[in-house]
């Protein structure tokens, strides 16, 4: 959780994927860190809308399981092919942090460095620890978990 730097009355939920001096980049739709690509692997969530017996999520086309080089992982959706799936090479300031969004094509994140940019560590306010509510009405039962590290 933190300020958004643009008006700090605002609280933004975006997750922290790249640390001072890391070099953040996305390459056809894949979260690259150091040059090296994040592992994802595609998921299935359960059924919520259904018209004429197809799945409805908005726009979003694919879910996936994202995993960091820490062993954190957590699911993001894929709007399908975006500008935001190709960027030039972010590095993170020192005192800074890269955020994104878990719907990685609709989304106001670092990759818009006019907009949100690199966060400093001053702006964050907290950790979310708990989801009772979501836009999409997503259902909590099962819904793949976020993970941790066990190390």
């Amino acid at each position: 959780m933190i300020k958004f730097p643009g008006d700090p009355r605002i609280t933004y939920f975006k997750r922290v994927v790249g640390l001072p001096g890391d070099k953040i980049q996305m390459v056809n739709g894949v979260l690259n860190i150091n040059g090296a690509a994040v592992k994802m692997e595609e998921v299935k969530l359960p059924p919520l809308v259904t018209r004429n017996g197809e799945l409805v999520y908005e726009g979003i086309r694919k879910f996936y399981r994202e995993t960091l080089p820490n062993g954190r992982s957590y699911v993001i959706a894929d709007m399908g092919d975006t500008p935001q799936d190709n960027t030039n090479i972010y590095v993170v300031p020192e005192g800074h942090y890269f955020l994104m969004g878990d719907n990685r094509d609709n989304t106001q994140d670092s990759r818009f460095l006019d907009k949100v940019g690199y966060v400093p560590r001053e702006n964050f306010i907290g950790t979310v620890v708990s989801l009772f509510w979501n836009g999409q009405g997503l259902p909590i039962a099962g819904r793949p978990d976020e993970t941790y590290p066990t190390k």
